[in-house]
């Protein structure tokens, strides 16, 4: 069933809010059950032998939302990088972290590096949060940072500028996945994503099951990959 295993797969979870206001509930209550949600596709990921799980948490365009939500979102946050994060180690889980973790509270920064530290070297699925990220400006930062290191034209290929960006020693992401019906990468690992399968779904992040995740896994198996070349 599952011998073809993605290495790196991303999920775009979009539909807390709408899950939320469908119910009659305030939004911060669909990023709460959306919360519950991510364990159970994470454990899955892991079950199933994949190596990297990057989840678009929180976008740069996000911090435009009301102040009362973002507040919400970041205590979520705390809350799970503080009582979540013995679960993954006692499963062999790594986690880290990509985005403009700056703009982020000092308190949030200070949790992420924590677990970051507490998780490296861990044997399995390695859960990347994107905080405060953005693909444009992931890759805005990684030419910020080709001219602070002062390199030449003629030193810059695809590995090097590879090694600049948030993802450094990750591979390249073999497939995305979107919940809620939307079909866009909504500014979602540009570069890593070029070459990425695309799954779509309907389905309220809040309500994506990890037999829907499979499903997505099994779809992207039936997939001819062809890198732009033609198979013979």
């Amino acid at each position: 069933m599952f011998e073809c295993i993605p290495r790196h797969v991303g999920v775009i979870m979009d539909g807390n809010g709408r899950w939320a206001q469908l119910r009659g509930l305030p939004r911060v209550e669909g990023h709460k059950r959306g919360a519950e949600r991510t364990k159970d596709i994470i454990r899955a990921a892991n079950e199933i032998g994949i190596g990297y799980l990057t989840l678009y948490a929180f976008s740069l365009e996000n911090w435009q939302r009301p102040e009362e939500e973002v507040f919400s979102l970041m205590d979520l946050l705390k809350k799970y990088l503080i009582y979540e994060i013995k679960e993954l180690l006692e499963e062999g889980i790594g986690f880290r972290a990509i985005g403009d973790l700056e703009r982020l509270p000092a308190d949030v920064q200070v949790l992420l590096r924590k677990s970051e530290e507490m998780t490296a070297g861990s044997p399995g699925l390695v859960v990347v949060l994107a905080l405060s990220y953005g693909g444009r400006n992931e890759i805005i930062r990684a030419v910020r940072k080709v001219v602070e290191l002062g390199l030449r034209p003629e030193d810059i290929d695809e590995d090097t500028f590879v090694n600049l960006l948030d993802t450094r020693g990750m591979p390249p992401v073999d497939l995305v996945i979107r919940t809620s019906g939307e079909k866009r990468l909504s500014n979602f690992l540009l570069w890593q994503a070029a070459y990425g399968e695309l799954y779509f779904t309907d389905t309220l992040w809040p309500d994506f099951t990890k037999e829907e995740f499979l499903f997505a896994i099994q779809d992207f198996q039936r997939r001819e990959r062809r890198f732009g070349a033609v198979m013979p």
